[in-house]
C-alpha cells in the first residue's frame, strides 16, 4: 500500500478516535460537561493524538529506513565484477531499482501476475521480449545478475511495505484504543493533550536546528575526505582553479581564491546597488510617502523578491549584458566584450536584493518610536534633519544587520553568476570582464556523472563548507549588531 495510502488510514482512525472519545467522556459525565475535568474537545483530541502521532512517527521512520535496508541486503547480491562495469556501488543499485520498477510496472499493467513477476530470471533474453511486449524497457546493460537483484529487491520491497501497513495502522488502532478505554470524567484530558502539543512544537522547532547540524555534518565528511586527497594549502591559497577531471587529481589545479574574489567582487557591485536603493527606498516609505502611496509603492517593491532567480538569470543575460555591450562595448570605450561579465551579474543581483535592504530596514525604521520624532520637531528640528540626526541613528544597528543579511544573500546566489557573469575563474579588477564565483563551480563540479571518489568532485564539498563558514560568519555578525547595539525603546 503507497506511504500516502497509509498515512491518510491512520489519519482516519484518529478522526474516529476524537469522536468516540468525545462522545465517551460526555457518557462518562452522564451528559454533564460540569462533570468532566476537561472540555470534550480535549478528550476527543486525547484519543486522537495518542494513536495518531505514535503511528505517522513510525511510518515516518519506516519509510527513510527501509530503502537504506535494502541496499544493504541487495548489495551482497553484487558481484565486484558488477561494481567494476558500474563504477560504484549506487549506479549498480540505480539499475537494480530501474528493473524493479520495470517489473512493477509490468504486474501494474496486468500483463503479468506477482507470482510471474517474481518468478522470472532463468532467461534474460525471454524476459525483454516479455516485457518488451508491453513497452517495458530494461536497458541493453542489464545482466543476469541485476535482474536477479531486482527480483529479490522488488520481493523484500513489497514485504517491507506489506509489515509497514500492518504496523502502522496496528499502532494507530491500538493507541486509540487505549486512550478511549482509559476515559473517564476525572482523567486529565487538558494536561495530557497540552503535554502533547508541547512536545510537537519542541520537535518541530528541533527540526531547524538537526537540518543544521545534517548540513553540516554531509559537508565535513566529504570535506575531510578530499582534503585527504589534494593538499588543504594548495586549495586555500591557490590562484589557480583548472580542474582536469581525469580522477586522480594529479593534474589538477584547485586554488579556491579566484573564485572567493568573484564571489566577493559581485557581492559587492551588488550591495552597491542594493544598499542605497533599498535604503532610500525605506526612509521615503516609512517618512514621507502617504499612507495611499505606501499602501501600493511597498507591496510592488516587494514583489520583486518573489521573482525566481532564475528569471533574473535570464534577465542578465538577455537584456543587461547585451545593453552594456552597447554602452561599453568595443563599438565606445572599448572596456567589455562580452555580456557576461561581473558588472552584469552584480547589477541584477542588485535589483533582486532591493527588496531585502528596503523591507527589513523599513520595519526597523518604523519601530523607532514617535515620541523620539516628536521630541526633535518639538525642539525646533525640521523633517530631514529629525531623519538624518534621530531616526537613522537610532534605527542603525537594525540597518547594518540587514545589509549583512542581504550580503549573505547575494554570495549565496548561484543562476544570476551563472547566466550573468560568466564560467572563467580569474584575478582581476576590472568589472567588466567575465568571472565566477563559488556557488557555480559546486554545480559545474557536479552536474553529470560525478565520481565521489576523485578529488575533483569532492572539491564541491570542500567549496560548499567553505561558502558555508563565510554566510554563517556573516549571519552572527549581522545577529550580534542588532542584539548589543539595539537600543531598547518603550
Amino acid at each position: 500500500m503507497p506511504t500516502i495510502w497509509i498515512a491518510l488510514l491512520a489519519i482516519a482512525i484518529g478522526v474516529a478516535g476524537y469522536l468516540i472519545g468525545r462522545r465517551r467522556a460526555m457518557s462518562s459525565a452522564g451528559g454533564r460537561i460540569r462533570n468532566l475535568h476537561s472540555l470534550p474537545n480535549f478528550y476527543g483530541m486525547s484519543a486522537a493524538l495518542s494513536g495518531l502521532v505514535p503511528a505517522l512517527l513510525v511510518l515516518g521512520l519506516w519509510t527513510l529506513a527501509q530503502p537504506l535496508v535494502l541496499q544493504n541486503t541487495i548489495s551482497d547480491m553484487i558481484s565486484q565484477d558488477q561494481l567494476e562495469s558500474t563504477g560504484s556501488l549506487g549506479l549498480a543499485m540505480s539499475d537494480v531499482r530501474r528493473v524493479a520498477d520495470g517489473l512493477d510496472l509490468a504486474v501494474s499493467e496486468s500483463a503479468l501476475s506477482a507470482e510471474e513477476a517474481s518468478s522470472i530470471g532463468t532467461d534474460l533474453s525471454e524476459v525483454r521480449a516479455l516485457l518488451g511486449e508491453i513497452g517495458v524497457a530494461l536497458g541493453s546493460d542489464v545482466s543476469q545478475e541485476t535482474l536477479r537483484a531486482a527480483q529479490a529487491y522488488r520481493g523484500q520491497s513489497a514485504t517491507g511495505d506489506l509489515f509497514k501497513t500492518l504496523v502502522v495502522l496496528a499502532i494507530a488502532l491500538g493507541g486509540t484504543a487505549l486512550a478511549i478505554w482509559r476515559i473517564t470524567a476525572a482523567f486529565r484530558a487538558r494536561n495530557f493533550v497540552e503535554t502533547g502539543v508541547r512536545m510537537l512544537l519542541i520537535a518541530a522547532a528541533s527540526i531547524a536546528v538537526l537540518t543544521t547540524v545534517g548540513i553540516f555534518l554531509s559537508l565535513i565528511f566529504n570535506t575531510v575526505e578530499f582534503f585527504r586527497l589534494y593538499p588543504a594549502w594548495d586549495f586555500f591559497f591557490g590562484t589557480t582553479w583548472q580542474p582536469s577531471f581525469s580522477g586522480r587529481g594529479g593534474a589538477s589545479q584547485l586554488g579556491v581564491v579566484p573564485l572567493l574574489w568573484g564571489t566577493l567582487y559581485i557581492s559587492l557591485i551588488a550591495l552597491a546597488v542594493a544598499v542605497p536603493i533599498g535604503l532610500l527606498s525605506a526612509i521615503y516609505l516609512s517618512e514621507y510617502a502617504s499612507p495611499r502611496v505606501r499602501a501600493f509603492a511597498k507591496p510592488m517593491l516587494e514583489v520583486l523578491a518573489g521573482i525566481p532567480t532564475i528569471v533574473y538569470g535570464l534577465f542578465a543575460l538577455l537584456t543587461v549584458g547585451p545593453l552594456l555591450v552597447t554602452v561599453f562595448g568595443d563599438n565606445t570605450v572599448g572596456w567589455m566584450r562580452g555580456g557576461t561579465a561581473v558588472m552584469t551579474a552584480g547589477l541584477v543581483m542588485g535589483i533582486m536584493l532591493i527588496p531585502f535592504v528596503s523591507s527589513l530596514s523599513d520595519d526597523i525604521i518604523n519601530s523607532v518610536p514617535q515620541a523620539m520624532r516628536d521630541g526633535s520637531l518639538g525642539l525646533g528640528a525640521t523633517h530631514a534633519e529629525t531623519v538624518r540626526q534621530v531616526v537613522l541613528p537610532a534605527a542603525l544597528p537594525g540597518v547594518v544587520g540587514a545589509i549583512l543579511l542581504a550580503a549573505s544573500r547575494a554570495i549565496g546566489e548561484t543562476m544570476i553568476v551563472v547566466l550573468g557573469a560568466g564560467a572563467a575563474a580569474r584575478l582581476s579588477l576590472n568589472p567588466f570582464e567575465a568571472m565566477t564565483t563559488v556557488t557555480a563551480k559546486i554545480v559545474s563540479q557536479l552536474t553529470g556523472d560525478s565520481d565521489f571518489s576523485s578529488p575533483e568532485a569532492l572539491v564541491a564539498f570542500a567549496l560548499g563548507m567553505t561558502l558555508f563558514v563565510i554566510t554563517l560568519g556573516l549571519n552572527v555578525v549581522a545577529l550580534y549588531i542588532v542584539r548589543k547595539y539595539r537600543e531598547q525603546y518603550e
